[in-house]
């Protein structure tokens, strides 16, 4: 299994507008392509900001590039991400899980 990790940073007045635009574009996109096998967003409100840090799980790389496209490396951002973020960061990570609390990975 293959974590792909992506952080964004709003302002904290928009955290919550921001959650829910997140459930309307990425979440239910990376929720509906084949091989995802679910995603975490955790957040953390620091003074005025509000970074988010999503977490998907993915079957295999060639998973990951039904959503993402070819370069994967690459963060996948929405028209109306600009609206939002303060930043567009360029990169996501991606990390190979060798173990989850409740799961037996092959191999791990």
């Amino acid at each position: 299994m293959i974590a792909r990790s992506w952080h964004g940073v709003t302002k904290a007045a928009q955290a919550e507008q921001y959650l829910k635009y997140l459930h309307a574009t990425g979440l239910d996109d990376i929720g509906k392509t084949e091989g995802n096998r679910g995603v975490m967003v955790l957040r953390r409100i620091d003074g005025d900001r509000a970074h988010f840090q999503l977490i998907s799980f993915w079957n295999s790389y060639e998973a990951i590039r039904r959503f993402a496209g070819d370069e994967i490396e690459r963060a996948f951002y929405y028209p109306e991400d600009k609206d939002f973020l303060l930043e567009l960061e360029p990169e996501v990570a991606h990390y190979e899980v060798v173990y989850r609390s409740g799961d037996v990975i092959p191999g791990g």
